[in-house]
């Protein structure tokens, strides 16, 4: 059964760029982990899942001529340097935070499993989940939804730099509306790019919803943990 307590914190790794073209923004990385430290303080127990698209990103790779599997993996690397980063932050904070990681990577980083992040959270430490799934060819939205489901996690949070779902581009076209909530067949059917398909998928069938919300606006995580409607949120039904 889904902990309402229990929050899965989805985070790409170009957001953690800011205004740079390459790598960690320590003033944003900054932001987050006390954005993250405030909703710990407030109860919440958080599983974050940071993309690495700001050091590397697997299909960028294959066109520059990577083999799949390598250029995945590579990939996955990114994850936990970005993860450590992110840990550190915490830490300096004063926050508990742990980094696991999906394939054996000691003493980086102790290796995933569900009653080690579980047993974590309760004790209220961040738990930071890299490497995605361990596999080639899944994204790290997938990776974030497999942790959500496994840690039975109430709310799935994608943290993006949009404050909501749009019918459009809300960057590219002015006249896009929000949407305040939306059902999962409503966003299959209005082909709606939230997150890759096999994620989305993972969650639709699961039961568990998913809020899309501006990281990059201050106090916007604890804002949701509390209560408040921040963002747009896709559950299984109406």
């Amino acid at each position: 059964m889904a902990n309402n307590q229990r929050i899965l914190l989805k985070l790409s790794g170009e957001s953690l760029m800011g205004n740079d073209a390459y790598g960690i923004n320590t003033e944003i990385l900054l932001r987050y982990a006390t954005d993250i430290k405030r909703a710990m303080d407030n109860g919440a127990q958080v599983g974050i899942v940071i993309g690495g698209g700001n050091i590397f990103r697997g299909l960028s790779g294959v066109n520059k001529g990577f083999d799949r599997v390598k250029g995945d993996q590579m990939g996955m690397l990114a994850t936990v340097i970005n993860s450590l980063a992110l840990q550190n932050a915490l830490q300096s904070l004063g926050a508990n935070a742990v980094v696991l990681t999906a394939i054996g990577m000691e003493p980086v980083g102790e290796r995933y499993a569900k009653e080690k992040a579980t047993g974590y959270l309760q004790c209220g430490t961040a738990v930071i989940m890299a490497c995605g799934t361990g596999n080639p060819f899944f994204t790290t939205d997938t990776g974030a939804a497999l942790r959500a489901i496994e840690i039975e996690a109430g709310l799935l949070l994608k943290g993006t730099r949009v404050d909501g779902v749009y019918t459009a581009d809300p960057e590219k076209d002015p006249s896009a509306k929000k949407y305040a909530a939306l059902t999962f067949d409503e966003a299959y059917k209005n082909n709606l790019r939230i997150m890759d398909l096999t994620a989305f998928t993972l969650c639709s069938e699961n039961k568990l919803p998913v809020v899309v919300f501006d990281m990059n606006t201050e106090g916007n995580l604890l804002r949701i943990v509390k209560g408040e409607n921040i963002g747009t949120i896709i559950r299984p039904h109406t």
